[in-house]
């Protein structure tokens, strides 16, 4: 019903999204279909086709405003983050985490559908802003290093990347078989602490 009101006052695109973010929280990306999709929204599999070429072109949707939502919310956190240059490093990570959580339909169709970041040049712009925003953030704390010894500021930015996809994917699903003793904020903080002393970006003792 709710799906339908929308199509009537032309926001069946944002319904259609908006039902394959459910799904895919409840289902994942590979598992539900258009139809099931437009059931959702409440219009007929047919109006889908109106908006959209097939399923990868809606999760594709899904997945530039998630990575818009993403970028805007690293950057705040970059610009918020506090005096220093750690400071604001450690709370692009915490970022990461509190997006993943509280956003788990768009994380999902940004990084586990299996959908070409290059497909749109909207979506690809949307992903390098985002991925800028942790280079950023890894280059101010590279300044550090003397230049012979600083690594690229895209390297680091890509270890911590996956850092923080590897904690939320084991440990901040809410999958209560694979919840650890810690905290995944804590697993993040530690594992990057290890990281940026091996870096000698803080001292052993910190």
């Amino acid at each position: 019903m709710t799906g339908k009101r929308g199509y009537h006052h032309g926001n069946l695109r944002q319904a259609l999204v908006d039902a394959a973010l459910s799904l895919i929280e409840t289902k994942g990306p590979e598992g539900f279909t258009l139809s099931e999709a437009a059931k959702t929204a409440g219009v007929t599999p047919a109006a889908v086709y109106r908006h959209f070429e097939g399923k990868d072109d809606l999760i594709a949707e899904a997945a530039l405003q998630g990575f818009e939502i993403f970028a805007d919310l690293m950057e705040y956190a970059f610009d918020t983050g506090g005096p220093s240059a750690l400071s604001r490093f450690e709370a692009t990570g915490r970022a990461y985490l509190a997006f993943a959580r509280k956003h788990p339909g768009h994380y999902q169709a940004m990084f586990e559908s299996g959908v070409n970041v290059n497909r749109t040049s909207a979506l690809a712009g949307a992903a390098a802003r985002s991925r800028s925003v942790v280079e950023k953030a890894a280059e101010r704390l590279s300044d550090a290093i003397p230049e012979a010894k600083r690594p690229p500021p895209s390297m680091v930015s890509a270890h911590i990347w996956a850092m923080s996809h590897g904690v939320v994917e084991l440990y901040a699903r809410g999958n209560a078989g694979t919840r650890g003793p810690f905290e995944p904020e804590e697993l993040l903080e530690a594992g990057v602490g290890i990281y940026l002393r091996g870096l000698g970006l803080i001292p052993p003792d910190r």
